[in-house]
């Protein structure tokens, strides 16, 4: 089956359903245990963010706000 007709398959699939399998592709990427492979911008703004965080420059929240927040913002 063609990606496309996948994508066609999946536009008729109830959200639970696409759930499901979204969590399968996900959980059959993580069995292959390989790593992606970045793209030289993405490793330079990865190496950036790394140092300022190390650095102490980098303002982060808690998870419990992250989640409240988001929780509210979807409501």
């Amino acid at each position: 089956m063609r990606v496309d007709e996948i994508k066609n398959e999946i536009e008729h699939l109830a959200v639970s359903e696409k759930l499901i399998l979204i969590e399968d592709v996900w959980d059959e990427n993580a069995k292959s245990n390989q790593e992606l492979a970045l793209s030289q911008w993405q490793k330079q703004e990865l190496s950036k963010r790394l140092s300022i965080y190390k650095n102490g420059n980098m303002k982060t929240k808690k998870g419990a706000e992250v989640h409240e927040y988001l929780r509210n913002k979807y409501k």
